[in-house]
């Protein structure tokens, strides 16, 4: 049996305590964020930016350290059965919802429930192994599984683990979004679309002494030029992700403050395979096309011009340092004549058009006008469609597209990296692409009992990926944020997140 208990961060919770007894003192917080977040309802949401908002705005059962270990937060303990199938935890006493609601067991078995029923839901797939609750004590209740779920845990110290009121979610069903109450540090005051998103302080939280601003407020700026200008000049005192090209700049300023964390996640193209109408098109159809533009794309020199060679070139779901990959099939190099030969052998041998809708923010329409340029040179013409993100988003799971620039934050655990966008019922799988092979090796990822055991099947899943390329991966971010000196105590997380527990501002 393993058991998790709370000693391990009460500690924790308790120098983050001492840290913010007595910052120099409280004010409205200002951050860029490099795009608008989607909906702001855990179940239904998909977007980065989003999950930064969620930081302030809704705890988890778990949460991780920077060293990706899982704590508690709402939850202070968990007890696994032997044979994996049941799962206890005990849960944190005194903390309410923003609108007064309780926080305890019963709230927990309906959070669950609405993740696996909302017809909106994109959580299905993650929390699939539950087949049940049972609430023990108004503390403690038992998750009843399918059989062992390797991935459960970091599941929970995502969105599927993000606990809303039941009482407002109840009430307003699929349009939750538009007022969310959870029990973060931080409530929802208003929000304007392209604008701002603005929360408001907690006084009930159950950590507030470790809160020290009154509120904080969201800021989208696409252009990364311009979200550095608004640091330096004092209209926002923070941003995420800083574009390399602007590194030397902010490191130069004395009054603004770089940390970086390398990520979980990646960056590529995801085509349309069987998505509706516009799925039918020979991208979709023709898994020699998709490699013909993987052979003509230079990930190295991709990596070196648009990023100053800060990130890492990549042909994975996770990176090369990562435990989970595939040193089998390392990061090709360009190879124009493979390209054009595929290419041929598809049918194409005059070269084909392809349409890529690509974020409107600066850094991915450079990757993608490098990536243009590359597969011209093997006969293949790309043009860019620039779009919002969240309306890029919309088209994308909408089957309204036929390839698209996007990325993934990445997730501790292999599973959140693969499972939902490669699984034929996967609750990401925009690209609606299905093999049983992917299935039945990802499925039984998700159970395998030893990590060697859960390694041998990602790399055979990652060799089909890579054969397939429903997903084409380009490379690997590293988080980079600035800020101005006077905020002190923040740290930076591989997970991309801002986390303004033991925060203060300091003149």
């Amino acid at each position: 049996m393993t058991y998790i208990k709370t000693a391990m961060v009460t500690a924790l919770m308790g120098a983050t305590a001492l840290t913010a007894a007595a910052p120099a003192f409280a004010k409205d917080l200002r951050i860029a964020l490099q795009s608008d977040a989607d909906v702001l309802d855990p179940d239904q949401s998909r977007t980065f930016v989003g999950r930064i908002v969620y930081a302030s705005l809704c705890d988890k059962l778990v949460d991780i350290t920077p060293d990706l270990e899982i704590i508690p937060q709402l939850a202070t303990g968990w007890e696994t059965s032997e044979d994996g199938t049941e799962i206890t935890m005990t849960l944190r006493e005194g903390v309410v919802f923003h609108d007064g609601t309780p926080f305890n067991a019963e709230a927990v078995a309906a959070n669950i429930e609405r993740s696996q029923t909302l017809d909106e839901s994109r959580r299905k797939s993650e929390l699939s192994s539950i087949t049940g609750t049972e609430v023990t004590g108004e503390y403690e209740i038992k998750l009843m599984l399918a059989g062992p779920d390797a991935t459960l845990m970091a599941q929970l110290a995502d969105r599927a683990g993000m606990m809303v009121s039941p009482t407002a979610a109840a009430a307003a069903g699929a349009d939750f979004g538009l007022n969310p109450v959870c029990s973060g540090p931080f409530s929802f005051t208003e929000r304007v679309a392209q604008d701002k998103i603005v929360l408001t302080k907690f006084d009930d939280y159950w950590n507030a002494d470790a809160i020290n601003f009154d509120s904080v407020t969201f800021l989208p700026i696409p252009d990364t030029t311009v979200r550095l200008a608004n640091l330096q000049s004092g209209d926002i005192d923070m941003l995420e992700r800083l574009a390399a090209t602007d590194l030397a700049q902010a490191e130069a300023d004395e009054n603004i403050v770089v940390d970086r964390a390398v990520s979980l996640g990646y960056q590529g193209i995801t085509f349309n395979i069987n998505n509706g109408e516009r799925g039918d098109n020979p991208w979709g159809n023709d898994k020699r096309l998709r490699q013909a533009l993987s052979y003509a794309i230079d990930r190295e020199a991709l990596n070196q011009v648009v990023f100053e060679g800060a990130f890492a070139a990549g042909n994975q779901p996770f990176p090369s340092t990562s435990p989970w990959y595939n040193a089998s099939l390392p990061v090709e190099g360009q190879d124009i004549e493979k390209a054009k030969a595929l290419l041929a052998e598809a049918g194409f041998p005059d070269g084909i058009d392809l349409e890529v809708q690509v974020p409107n923010s600066t850094v991915p329409l450079a990757v993608m006008q490098v990536v243009q340029a590359m597969a011209g040179q093997a006969g293949i013409n790309i043009s860019l469609t620039s779009k919002e993100f969240a309306t890029l988003l919309s088209d994308q799971s909408a089957g309204d597209y036929q390839a698209s620039q996007i990325g993934w934050s990445g997730r501790i655990d292999p599973d959140g990296n693969n499972h939902q966008f490669a699984t034929t019922d996967g609750g990401i799988n925009d690209s609606k692409y299905s093999n049983p092979k992917m299935d039945e090796l990802l499925n039984a990822a998700r159970v395998g009992s030893t990590t060697e055991e859960r390694k041998a099947l990602y790399d055979e899943a990652i060799a089909i990926m890579l054969e397939d390329l429903n997903r084409l991966f380009l490379y690997h971010v590293t988080w980079i944020w600035a800020y101005n000196d006077s905020i002190k105590g923040f740290t930076p997380y591989p997970d991309g997140m801002i986390r303004l527990e033991g925060v203060t501002w300091e003149e």
